[in-house]
């Protein structure tokens, strides 16, 4: 599988993109509306054209039309074939190529069977789930073994289970077959639980490149910062080992449980849209459960920021509006609020 890389890279959104992708690595391209994140992966697959290079292997392909540059491509509306069955759908590519014989035969057999729609095998699209499409249009795209998978926001129109599902199949299936993955969201969790390194994208520029723990919790820039959301950081005043595997910080009159890996823990943070809210008690373990009053908020873009007041802590939470709506949330409140431990990071640095 080759590595991809862009030099100088420009068109009518793009501005100077240089960037290096790895082999076999899943790469995910985070940014808002607009930012020039489709155009990316156009531009890499040959669909539209740009000035620069573009590279797999330290070779340039910039002369090469997209069915020579052997990349399977999942579009956002999924481009599926109606009038075709899942088996038809998937083997669509290898029957355009004139592959036939039992090693495609066997191949489009392991595709049906690790993305579990062989079951499925001969029903038409206009029947399937959301879910079910999403698999067809994956296994349609690696039936012809490209070098490269792009994916073009995935998952945007599951809902959140099946998303979460369908992130985790698809992670696994392209660590076992090694393809270079570049993925291109604006969801920040989809985002955070798939990608090795993350790319932000602002204004046809790539704002920052790091790993996903470093965009989240030190943004680059103060873009980046605005769409990702600050953190919430609480400084360790104590540090208490409770079990293997679990801490207990004190920042002021705060105590936090927290994941132990045996390093000292300096700072603690937790994003804002990991700070669960509700009117009524929340169930489930007395672990990171708090009372606050609700301060300030402000809404923007279908988000409504929260500004809290708990144990003498200011601390910021995310709600999408319309949950923020439906729970009556005002300011004054007394709300319940509830620190979700596997969304909380531990920083050993100063």
């Amino acid at each position: 599988m080759p590595g991809i890389e862009l030099r100088g890279v420009s068109n009518f959104i793009l501005r100077n993109i240089d960037l290096k992708i790895h082999d076999g690595e899943f790469f995910v391209i985070l940014g808002p509306n607009g930012a020039g994140k489709t155009t990316l992966l156009n531009v890499i697959a040959g669909l539209i054209q740009y000035e620069g290079s573009v590279l797999f292997n330290g070779t340039r392909i910039d002369g090469l039309p997209p069915y020579r540059r052997n990349i399977g491509y999942v579009f956002q509306d999924l481009a599926l074939f109606p009038h075709l069955s899942v088996l038809e759908n998937v083997a669509f590519g290898l029957n355009a190529q004139q592959q036939s014989g039992e090693a495609s035969e066997g191949r489009i057999d392991r595709l049906l069977h690790d993305w579990g729609i062989g079951n499925i095998a001969h029903r038409y699209i206009g029947t399937l789930s959301g879910g079910e499409r999403q698999k067809v249009a994956i296994a349609r795209a690696l039936a012809t073994q490209p070098q490269a998978l792009l994916l073009d926001e995935p998952f945007t129109n599951l809902d959140r289970g099946t998303s979460i599902y369908l992130q985790r199949e698809t992670k696994a299936i392209q660590q076992k077959l090694g393809i270079t993955t570049v993925c291109v969201t604006h969801n920040q969790r989809e985002a955070e639980e798939m990608a090795g390194r993350i790319a932000v994208m602002y204004d046809g520029a790539i704002e920052q490149l790091s790993r996903p723990e470093d965009v989240f919790f030190s943004p680059g820039s103060k873009r980046v910062a605005e769409f990702i959301g600050s953190p919430n950081i609480f400084p360790c005043d104590t540090h208490r080992r409770l079990t293997r595997g679990l801490a207990e910080i004190r920042s002021g009159d705060l105590a936090i449980v927290v994941p132990d890996d045996g390093e000292t823990v300096r700072k603690v943070a937790i994003l804002p849209r990991d700070v669960y809210l509700s009117k009524n008690p929340i169930p489930g373990p007395d672990i990171n459960r708090y009372t606050g009053r609700i301060d300030q908020m402000t809404t923007a873009m279908g988000h409504t920021l929260i500004w809290l007041r708990i144990a003498g802590h200011a601390i910021l939470a995310e709600q999408p509006t319309e949950v923020a709506q439906r729970m009556g949330l005002a300011v004054g409140d007394r709300v319940h609020v509830a620190l979700m431990l596997k969304w909380i990071k531990v920083l050993s640095k100063p």
